[in-house]
């Protein structure tokens, strides 16, 4: 009985204490820690949900559309869900295959993420951002994911907005693409984490990067109050996305069809092309009416992710680099349209404007000789007709004289070096500033140039003088680079002559880009003076408000008197009638628009020339700058130049409708209606 007693005494005792526990956590639970549980229980009963806004179209200067946007209907995946499954989400990859008719291999390798040997297509945006596999779909295939979504865990079919180039292939270069954000991207970039929706793409390269968080307007928000199992039972707070500003650009869509056309058919026309550009600038404001390159590609092929093959193509020396923008990105030699730097040059050095100067078939430059276009003499000229004739040796000796008086190869210890110096204040040798993304600096060889060059080199040039060029099999041409080494290798931080006497008709070291050269002819002919070319004009709110104009600012003035500038001009407006482009523009009515400018044609080693022909029109009073540049084209004039002429025409409407009536470009912004389109009439 005793031992029963004590039995129920120890039973008692640990029911009692079981009862204090439970009591002092009761008492733990909803008195001391009471509202942190309430606050948790509330938060699990709430799902937030970042709403993306509309992406800003990209318009031209009448509000057509360069880029807009399309519904879609875009099956999405997350991949952090579907890693967490007990299979890896294989199981799910397999039915949405057979929905999509697409391998399940091709599902896996789209939403792995990018990375070191990864090949694409892969996943370039963050871990948290569900991945778009298929931005294509019909109603009846998202139909099946969204009626069986318990067998489609983590798998969305929504309608999205996506990205429509109606030019195809028109500006690509200059317009950009979108890809899905990184986590990189949202670490760095100010202000994109907080309003990340989780589908959101950015600008990865054109007015698309450069625009884009204007372009991308801000997200909105969507509280959700939900059951334990996930049902939404009602929305408890809701902002309403803020749409992109729309773009409009100065570009004139129906300029920039006939430059790409035109492109298309001095590329054709010349067998050993393999890159060009063509610029058309508006004279009178320093914007940007057309700006095409060779070979281009479709936008589009971003579109849900590009394949493997895509990219590589995109890549490759065998489609031409398509995804490089010759215009801003290509550097070449100019050839002769340079001269007007060397006019300048010459006239800043001391050289009368009205002199008299022998143009013989050949000069001795350093005790080597440099001749005229196949040699051939063309008397004593003034500097207009030197421009016109496009004679060369008249400026090879005015730079050799100048490299002699800055102490030849033993320079004063602050050499004048006048060519170089107003090369660069035509805006060469720098950057334009243009609203676009890794634009090239060109190159201006000085002195300063050749030393630093050596320092990169002479150990490479001093090492192939000793060994030589074994793996050349031509015995001649492997001779030649081996002594070419050499003397690379002793004195290659010297300036010679030769480097100062090719400078001065744009051959050689000196290289320039498309939109350098036209924003450098559209100074000399207008005010002087050198502005930073813009292609964005304003930014638009959806119901047409302006929210911002984008000015071009004035960065630098040319080294010339209104006299001189007038000088020049008046002899290149000689040209494409009397002088090397004359061939070009036979029968062209100049009665009707007169046409000035300057061919170029610029030896390259190994390759054949690159053509160049730099105009702007009409002559009296300029509304366009155009330029042209084939790359391995022949000659200026044979095919830059008829491209040009192309333009021209396409522009005034020479035996075809008129690109722009009147050839007078708009100067007011278009005009929207209240629902945010564009008002016509």
């Amino acid at each position: 009985m005793m031992r029963m007693r004590a039995r129920l005494l120890v039973l008692h005792v640990l029911v009692l204490t079981l009862l204090v526990v439970l009591a002092m956590r009761l008492w733990q639970v909803q008195v001391v820690r009471g509202q942190e549980f309430v606050t948790r229980a509330t938060e699990t009963r709430t799902r937030t949900v970042i709403v993306p806004a509309v992406r800003g179209q990209i318009l031209d200067s009448s509000g057509r559309p360069l880029v807009r946007n399309k519904t879609a209907l875009v099956v999405s995946v997350d991949r952090t869900r579907l890693s967490r499954m007990p299979d890896g989400g294989v199981k799910v990859l397999r039915k949405l295959s057979a929905v999509l008719d697409r391998p399940v291999a091709h599902l896996q390798q789209r939403i792995t993420p990018c990375g070191p040997g990864i090949a694409k297509p892969c996943w370039t945006g963050s871990p948290y951002q569900p991945v778009p596999l298929d931005e294509k779909v019909d109603t009846r295939e998202a139909l099946q994911i969204l009626e069986r979504q318990e067998e489609f865990p983590g798998v969305t079919a929504e309608i999205h907005s996506v990205r429509q180039y109606p030019g195809g292939k028109a500006g690509a270069q200059m317009l950009g693409y979108l890809q899905p954000v990184t986590e990189a991207e949202l670490e760095k970039r100010e202000g994109l984490k907080a309003s990340f929706s989780g589908v959101d793409l950015v600008g990865r390269d054109g007015l698309e990067y450069v625009y884009d968080e204007a372009l991308r307007g801000k997200a909105g928000l969507r509280r959700v109050q939900v059951d334990r199992m996930g049902k939404a039972l009602g929305v408890e707070e809701q902002t309403t996305p803020i749409p992109g500003d729309h773009l409009v650009t100065s570009i004139d869509a129906r300029v920039q069809n006939v430059v790409e056309k035109a492109l298309a058919r001095a590329m054709k026309s010349a067998p050993a092309a393999d890159g060009g550009a063509g610029v058309v600038l508006d004279a009178r404001s320093g914007r940007v009416v057309a700006l095409a390159s060779a070979p281009g590609y479709d936008p589009a092929i971003w579109a849900g992710g590009i394949s493997a093959r895509g990219y590589q193509w995109l890549m490759s020396e065998k489609s031409g680099k398509p995804l490089v923008s010759r215009a801003i990105n290509g550097q070449f030699a100019p050839g002769s349209t340079f001269k007007v730097s060397s006019v300048t040059s010459m006239l800043r050095a001391g050289y009368p404007l009205n002199g008299k100067y022998s143009c013989p078939g050949s000069v001795m430059v350093g005790g080597r000789a440099f001749n005229n276009f196949r040699g051939i003499p063309l008397g004593t000229l003034d500097l207009h007709m030197a421009l016109v004739r496009s004679c060369d040796t008249i400026f090879y000796q005015a730079a050799f004289e100048q490299y002699l008086k800055d102490g030849g190869r033993n320079p004063k210890k602050t050499p004048k070096e006048v060519f170089a110096n107003v090369a660069r204040s035509f805006g060469f040798g720098g950057p334009t500033g243009i609203d676009l993304p890794g634009e090239s600096s060109g190159r201006i060889p000085d002195r300063a140039w050749k030393k630093d060059l050596w320092n990169r080199t002479s150990a490479v040039n001093c090492e192939r003088s000793r060994k030589g060029y074994p793996e050349v099999k031509d015995r001649a041409r492997a001779e030649f680079l081996k002594r070419l080494a050499l003397e690379n290798c002793t004195e290659g931080f010297l300036l010679r002559p030769g480097d100062a006497a090719n400078f001065s008709i744009g051959q050689g070291d000196v290289l320039v880009t498309p939109l350098q050269l036209a924003r450098a002819y559209m100074a000399l002919v207008t005010d002087g003076k050198l502005r930073s070319p813009r292609i964005g004009w304003a930014q638009v709110r959806p119901d047409g408000k302006v929210v911002k104009t984008i000015d071009v600012p004035v960065v630098g003035k040319l080294p010339l008197s209104e006299k001189e500038r007038r000088y020049i001009k008046n002899a290149l407006s000689q040209v494409p009638s009397d002088g090397t482009a004359a061939g070009a523009f036979a029968g062209f009515p100049m009665n009707k628009v007169r046409i000035g400018g300057k061919t170029g044609t610029a030896e390259v080693w190994g390759k054949k020339d690159t053509a160049w022909f730099a105009s702007f029109a009409p002559t009296q009073n300029p509304q366009y700058v155009v330029v042209v540049m084939i790359s391995q084209g022949g000659m200026g004039g044979s095919a830059a130049a008829p491209a040009a002429r192309e333009i021209y025409e396409g522009i005034y409407g020479i035996k075809r409708p008129p690109a722009v009536p009147g050839g007078r470009l708009t100067t007011r912004l278009p005009t929207f209606a209240p629902d945010g389109t564009v008002a016509r009439g």
